[in-house]
């Protein structure tokens, strides 16, 4: 008789909250990081209180990139508060799910579902979002939890909005950070 694997709550990848997005000293920060950075600590809280996993997504830019490994810009936001336990999975493109070890994380849980959020919203999450499609997985994005940089002919808070629309249009399950994990953030 095959036992079949049970199907675990969701897992949250947080993806590409990393120093340089946050710091200032390259570029300017994610729009409205303080607040971003409160949000995803309260959905991280939420999902550790859940019993979910959380891992990290860290983009590893080329040499000379603000976001190359080793340089400042590169690790993972302290201020997240990530813990030993919660893995990190290194990509070189806009596509979370192009580092094949997420995939098996996630499998090895038995979760048919991703919880996402991170920056930047026009790139490596609505790639992360594809890719998690692509690979058979439900997903939510917390809608309040990612972000981006104003573009010249689009300001961070339009493009944030044109994709929640586009994400939902898609087939993918949008929730505000209180709604999700029943506290305001």
């Amino acid at each position: 008789m095959v036992q079949e694997k049970p199907i675990r709550p969701a897992p949250v990848i947080v993806i590409d909250l990393q120093t340089g997005m946050f710091d200032g000293i390259v570029e300017p920060p994610l729009h409205d990081a303080g607040r971003l950075t409160e949000r995803t600590r309260t959905v991280i809280n939420w999902a550790r209180r859940e019993g979910r996993k959380v891992a990290f997504v860290r983009h590893d830019g080329p040499p000379g990139d603000p976001l190359a490994p080793g340089e400042p810009g590169w690790p993972v936001w302290p201020a997240l508060g990530q813990t030993d336990g919660e893995p990190t999975f290194s990509k070189k493109v806009g596509d979370a799910f192009s580092n094949p070890d997420l995939g098996r994380w996630i499998e090895e849980q038995g979760a048919t579902e991703v919880v996402l959020l991170g920056a930047q919203t026009d790139f490596c999450v609505a790639a992360t979002v594809k890719g998690a499609m692509s690979s058979g997985l439900q997903v939510t994005v917390v809608s309040d939890a990612h972000s981006t940089l104003d573009q010249p002919d689009e300001a961070a808070p339009a493009i944030i909005n044109r994709y929640n629309a586009q994400f939902a249009e898609a087939g993918v399950n949008l929730v505000r950070t209180e709604v999700l994990t029943g506290s305001r953030a």
